[in-house]
């Protein structure tokens, strides 16, 4: 097994028993996870591997969080405490957690019905504003109504990775597919970002606490219902609407690039509700994660920088969605803020 965890000695920090099975998940761009059965029953074993979250008091804080959440009925899988009382074991300078095993299968926005879009929707506005209460407001950068501090994308910087973007693609041998797709989306984000250069949005509205990284796969459902919302690594102070935007721009886009706004609609309708946003708030957000989808190459950056294939099957969807939206922009408004 790649990077085969040290079970010895967590199992017997934390008591488990002896490892029958061990498996990887597959899952999960940034940490590594296992599906572990052992003499004592079936757990998640996560290996806290991303440098920019794999700090152990801060692990041990989120930690603490999510068993708030817990307490006020929100779905989650708080870690379990070792021997020694706490969440987190380091072990040869690594950090590790052990959850209980949640069944459950991840469900994306095409598997949804409009019922169950809205239920989506009031669940991460309930996560929205039990965080409130859960959180200490000393922890925030900003208070909740001030601006969030982060300037918008500036289209300059965004040309400029475009024309590194495309030298990279160039250099590529043997071209491919991918190369041919990458450079036909990078052309005609550039003609776009040329055209909608004065729609740059201002400061971000108001921000709170959010889980950072809601997504399909960051969500299981045992049988039609939400068991567990996991992968609370991202949780810090953001624009909350933003959060809501970006969350239904991945569960809710379809293959070809476009999103399901019947659903997208439902859904938004019940965060609002659950989260008291205003539709102004979801409309400023929708205009700010627009912004954002037309001046983000993540998932090429990843590609041809670092060599990193992972997220490519999401390029051909999720570049397709920032031509659509820019086309459809004022329907995409109406349907999260109306």
């Amino acid at each position: 097994m790649p990077h085969a965890p040290p079970l010895g000695p967590l199992l017997r920090l934390y008591a488990a028993g002896t490892a029958l099975t061990c498996e990887p998940v597959d899952q999960g761009l940034l940490n590594r996870g296992y599906r572990l059965c052992t003499t004592r029953g079936r757990y998640f074993l996560k290996h806290h591997f991303d440098p920019d979250t794999a700090d152990p008091a801060a692990i041990e804080r989120r930690h603490r969080a999510t068993q708030r959440l817990a307490a006020l009925g929100v779905p989650v899988a708080p870690p379990l405490a070792h021997r020694e009382g706490r969440t987190v074991a380091v072990v040869g300078g690594h950090a590790y957690a052990l959850h209980p095993w949640i069944d459950g299968r991840h469900r994306h926005g095409g598997q949804l019905t409009r019922a169950e879009s809205a239920r989506l929707g009031a669940l991460l506005g309930a996560v929205h504003a039990c965080l409130e209460r859960v959180m200490p407001p000393k922890g925030r950068t900003r208070p909740a109504a001030g601006p969030h501090p982060m300037e918008s994308a500036d289209p300059a910087d965004t040309f400029a990775l475009i024309d590194d973007l495309l030298a990279h693609v160039r250099r590529h041998r043997p071209a491919d597919a991918f190369d041919e797709l990458a450079r036909h989306r990078l052309l005609e984000r550039r003609a776009l970002l040329e055209q909608h250069a004065d729609r740059r949005p201002p400061r971000g509205g108001s921000v709170g606490w959010v889980h950072g990284d809601f997504h399909p796969f960051n969500l299981l459902y045992k049988d039609d219902a939400p068991a567990a919302i996991v992968d609370w690594d991202r949780l810090g102070v953001q624009p909350r609407a933003e959060e809501a935007v970006r969350a239904a721009a991945i569960f809710f886009v379809r293959p070809s690039g476009r999103l399901h706004l019947p659903k997208v609609r439902a859904y938004a309708r019940a965060y609002r509700r659950a989260a008291g946003a205003t539709p102004s708030e979801l409309a400023a957000a929708v205009h700010r994660v627009w912004w954002e989808r037309l001046n983000d190459f993540w998932m090429l950056r990843w590609h041809y920088e670092r060599g990193d294939i992972r997220a490519d099957c999401q390029f051909p969807a999720a570049s397709a969605l920032a031509v659509w939206w820019t086309r459809e922009y004022d329907a995409v408004c109406d349907a999260f803020a109306r």
